[in-house]
């Protein structure tokens, strides 16, 4: 095929293109019933492709080259000819009559591959490779090379043999790097192997489609990465992975959102806030240019505007709550840095770490954010901007936790417009405790005792409608964390109460009864937690669930400190309270006596116990003495 400009090279090249309009662009049209025509139509062109090469090969170089034998011409399987061991110049034409022969293979691999034959894919993308494998690596032939090895890394991930897939992936990085060192030119494209001369794709467009196919390689060993739990080198993979689809505007925006948003969640596990916030302002931006949400009343008349409107409205829900999350957890681990050891702020420690932070250096944090910014020109300002309404230091007084909780509360907003309760009970709830949690890990914060009861007066009322009208026989798990949580926020607010009363020398008649509700609340939600965990006949377990355990004792004892803490000036209602608490205390030592191994599980709660059962009955005596010296 010596001239290209024969008839019979342009009907080659015209074949070649009608089997790529088949696979790319006809195939989405194929009727449900039969949903690979187009793929099989456009295989039987590759195999006529085939055909006509090898035909060539035989009439220019005399005999077969490194291609198929007349049987497996006829049927497209490509196997290698007597003279496989010769080694060809990749640029020589010798090298790019087997280059052609391996493009058809490669193509005829994916055809396969897509219409769900497998072994038949890998058999032509091995064939493949042993071909180009006798070329050198050079401008003509790289390209192939690597999306060769992309798709057998594909296709061994699917099957789970992951390390095998990693050998492939990495084989095409090394090469891609290599070539860029050494050559660096825009290499020939698939395509341009079947175009008649003058026709091939611009140097702008090579560059573009072999940098694409790189960003591949990186995509694929991202999730390679993942999968053989290289964390860290899958964040890092998937990373630039995301950068460079923005680079190349080779990128879906709601797809490419939803990404970085999932990596901003990874940055989180590992403390590191400025890479996680710069995702999901990326993630928010590039969510936008997927354009504007149908208005409902678009969406009744058109099916396609409803679904349209449907998945952004979804999408952009996902990445509010992946904001919620980043606000959630850098709070949280502010508290971690700043409590004492009965969990509350401890000042000398706020001090020690504002002064470090104003000694820090801030070119460390610049050499830092130049390595991971997302965007081009269009986008990086919005980026930015949105970087700015949040902080990614870890706060340190009230104000600057206030500052993020605000932030996450305009986000606990936006997700709860798509996760309704009517349609999305789980998710809604999830959305709700994350609130919760929010204004928890604010109350932490504030130093005013009555305005952090106030605080978790709120999530008294976000969560207490929502765990009345709850089914529990179908929403068991979440109706227990909604009471355990509810008991727990009851049961500080009543700790703030009994410190506001320390206070007073002489406790209100209305404190005293504010007071005992809180107890009151508390004690009832632990207890509809507690009795969930019995059998349909009301029987207690006698050996609790390993995920039950720690709860379920914990429940227990903070009852049993809530009996005692009970304000009454009646003997006989003091008596009842103390009896019923020392029957819980009882409960705790009881069973870890029976179970040493939860021993371990509630070893505070159960050394108080141990005290509290001892005590108790003394204190019981003595009012029982009182009650019958007044009568």
């Amino acid at each position: 095929m010596a001239d290209n400009q024969s008839a019979e090279w342009t009907a080659v090249c015209e074949k070649f293109r009608l089997a790529h309009e088949l696979s790319e662009i006809e195939s989405k049209k194929d009727p449900e019933n039969n949903p690979f025509r187009s793929k099989y139509k456009a295989r039987d062109l590759f195999k006529e492709i085939h055909c006509s090469l090898k035909k060539n090969q035989i009439e220019e170089e005399g005999e077969v080259d490194n291609g198929a034998d007349s049987e497996s011409s006829q049927t497209g399987d490509g196997e290698p000819g007597n003279d496989f061991g010769k080694a060809y110049a990749g640029d020589s034409p010798a090298g790019l009559r087997v280059a052609r022969l391996a493009v058809v293979q490669y193509h005829l691999g994916v055809n396969h591959i897509e219409t769900e034959e497998l072994s038949a894919g890998e058999e032509h993308l091995m064939t493949c490779m042993k071909l180009i494998d006798k070329c050198t690596t050079t401008r003509e032939n790289v390209s192939l090379f690597i999306q060769a090895r992309n798709q057998l890394g594909i296709l061994w991930a699917g099957r789970d043999e992951i390390e095998k897939a990693q050998g492939f992936l990495e084989i095409a990085e090394t090469m891609y790097l290599l070539y860029m060192k050494e050559d660096g030119q825009p290499p020939l494209d698939l395509q341009d192997f079947f175009v008649p001369q003058g026709e091939e794709l611009s140097q702008q467009e090579k560059t573009r489609r072999f940098e694409m196919a790189y960003t591949h390689t990186l995509y694929y060993l991202a999730q390679v990465y993942k999968n053989l739990q290289q964390y860290e080198r899958a964040g890092q993979y998937c990373h630039s992975t995301l950068q460079r689809q923005l680079e190349y505007k080779q990128f879906v925006p709601l797809e490419w959102a939803i990404n970085a948003a999932t990596l901003s969640q990874y940055y989180i596990t590992k403390t590191r806030y400025m890479e996680a916030r710069h995702c999901l302002a990326a993630a928010s931006v590039i969510a936008t240019l997927a354009g504007e949400i149908p208005s409902e009343a678009a969406a009744k008349e058109s099916e396609a505007e409803f679904e349209k409107r449907e998945e952004l409205l979804q999408k952009r829900a996902e990445i509010a709550r992946c904001w919620i999350k980043y606000c959630l957890n850098l709070l949280q681990d502010a508290k971690k840095l700043l409590e004492d050891n009965v969990g509350e702020l401890d000042s000398d420690r706020q001090e020690e770490l504002k002064r470090a932070r104003r000694n820090e250096e801030e070119e460390k944090e610049k050499g830092r954010k130049s390595a991971i910014l997302f965007g081009s020109s269009d986008t990086f300002d919005s980026i930015c901007s949105l970087e700015e309404k949040v902080s990614s230091m870890l706060p340190l007084d009230f104000e600057e936790a206030r500052g993020i909780f605000l932030v996450g509360q305009g986000y606990v907003a936006q997700a709860k417009e798509y996760f309704e309760m009517d349609g999305h009970v789980t998710d809604h709830i999830e959305i709700l405790q994350d609130h919760s949690a929010l204004f928890k890990v604010l109350a932490f914060f504030e130093e005013d005792l009555e305005r952090r009861c106030k605080m978790h007066k709120r999530r008294v009322d976000m969560l207490e409608p929502v765990c009345k009208d709850l089914n529990a026989q179908y929403y068991l798990l979440i109706c227990r964390q909604l009471q355990f949580e509810l008991a727990e926020t009851y049961y500080e607010m009543m700790d703030l109460k009994l410190a506001v009363a320390d206070k007073q020398d002489q406790p209100d008649v209305h404190t005293i009864k504010k007071f005992n509700l809180l107890c009151s609340s508390s004690t009832k939600y632990y207890q509809m937690f507690l009795d969930s965990v019995r059998s349909p006949e009301g029987k207690f377990p006698e050996k609790l669930e390993d995920d039950l355990l720690r709860p379920a004792l914990v429940a227990k004892f903070r009852v049993a400190r809530l009996q005692s803490k009970l304000i009454s000036s009646n003997p006989a209602s003091q008596l009842e309270n103390l009896s019923l608490s020392l029957e819980s205390y009882k409960f705790v030592v009881q069973y870890c006596e029976e179970n040493p191994e939860a021993k371990d599980v509630v070893e505070t709660e159960l050394e108080l116990s141990v005290e509290m059962v001892s005590l108790l009955p003394l204190k019981i005596n003595r009012i029982k003495s009182t009650m019958a010296s007044s009568n």
